[in-house]
């Protein structure tokens, strides 16, 4: 009997049978957060992307199908569930635009992390639950116009002055921060020690230009933080941590999510060239009867169905507390830049229609080009795991 014809190109993503690893919560989370990406973002993303908007009235939405926090705890306004569950959500956020999955991993991965992990009680009970909420919006500073990939490096700083503290420096870089009601910032001490802090909009030196002209990333808002001379309470002082295991930590929790979100745009553009290429008729058959194209597209799936293997691994180990930053590292590299080849070959199996916004791919392309740098280069992770398997640092 001749095997059924799969009617759902969405089942073949899954080729090596994942899905018989997942809770009925990993799909109920999945399911919901694809189908508000198709009803919110998928209609609305290229016209946005073109004109380089946010469409900001998804902040919301982002919130109302849990992907603020969904591995934080239910107390404090997170979805309680375990860390497959929000690299899965993590997924389908950047199936539709790796600028929504960024606008939600800063918010729940780089806000409200640090907040719940090294803020004091009163700070998680007066931030967290309005920042899941989609009430309060946040931003993450920690890179600067002259420190990027060496964080430790950074000028920014505070000095004593009774009860606050006065902040100076910049950051750059820092997506959503235009429109965040609040900024986790981390400075230097007098004592030359990092530490975090949380800034509210509205102070008196704060400001978040917007940084415009980007080819990438187009539908994300991204700025600078100026701070001049901005008194800053020290009630606002992160107490659970100094030093950069803080922000590395955070940076950890960030870029796990985009181990995981990275497959979502690279899924997204091979289902776009599987689909083209069995109705895309040249020379009396449909591309998909040629030896190359087919070449093609079962590279795209082999690459694809590792880099997913990669990620369910990575998150059942992040479940049990024992995944390393150096294994997030090697996921978040190898799977980005997966589904950047991925892309790339995708464009070229659609011809010229693969440029046009009519098709998601060149947009799909060129927001990989950015997701490759952010969160640690290509060549820095690699050398995070140099040193990991080595013992010597490449770095100095």
């Amino acid at each position: 009997m001749a095997k059924k014809q799969k009617t759902d190109l969405y089942q073949g993503h899954d080729y090596y049978l994942l899905d018989e690893f997942l809770s009925s919560e990993h799909k109920l989370a999945r399911e919901a957060v694809r189908e508000w990406v198709k009803q919110e973002v998928s209609p609305i993303i290229e016209e946005y992307s073109e004109r380089a908007d946010c469409p900001q009235h998804l902040f919301k939405g982002l919130a109302e199908v849990g992907a603020y926090g969904p591995s934080l705890p239910v107390e404090y306004g997170g979805g309680g569930m375990d860390e497959i569950a929000y690299g899965i959500i993590m997924q389908e956020l950047e199936r539709g635009d790796s600028g929504i999955r960024s606008m939600a991993s800063v918010q729940g991965s780089l806000v409200m992390y640090p907040i719940y992990k090294f803020g004091s009680e009163d700070q998680k009970r007066k931030y967290l639950p309005k920042l899941a909420k989609g009430e309060l919006i946040g931003c993450f500073g920690l890179t600067e116009p002259d420190h990027g990939s060496n964080p430790g490096g950074m000028t920014t700083n505070v000095r004593d002055d009774g009860d606050a503290y006065i902040l100076n420096g910049a950051k750059l870089w820092i997506t959503n921060s235009p429109v965040a009601d609040i900024a986790v910032v981390w400075a230097k001490n007098e004592d030359g020690k990092i530490i975090g802090l949380i800034v509210e909009k509205g102070l008196k030196g704060y400001s978040a230009p917007e940084i415009h002209g980007k080819w990438s990333l187009r539908a994300s808002i991204t700025g600078e933080l100026v701070f001049d001379n901005v008194r800053v309470p020290k009630s606002m002082v992160l107490p659970g941590v100094q030093g950069l295991k803080g922000p590395l930590s955070c940076l950890s929790k960030a870029r796990y999510g985009i181990a995981w979100g990275a497959i979502g745009a690279g899924l997204d553009c091979y289902d776009t060239a599987l689909r083209y290429a069995k109705e895309r008729i040249q020379f009396g058959k449909p591309l998909a009867a040629f030896q190359l194209t087919q070449k093609k597209l079962a590279e795209m799936i082999t690459e694809l169905t590792k880099a997913q293997l990669m990620a369910w691994r990575l998150g059942t180990l992040a479940n049990k507390g024992q995944a390393t930053p150096a294994q997030i590292s090697m996921a978040k590299r190898n799977n980005v830049y997966t589904s950047l080849v991925v892309a790339r070959e995708s464009r070229q199996i659609l011809g010229g229609m693969g440029i046009t916004n009519e098709y998601p791919i060149m947009r799909h392309m060129n927001n990989l080009e950015t997701v490759l740098t952010y969160e640690g280069t290509h060549d820095i992770h690699l050398l995070i795991t140099g040193h990991d398997i080595t013992g010597i640092s490449a770095f100095e």
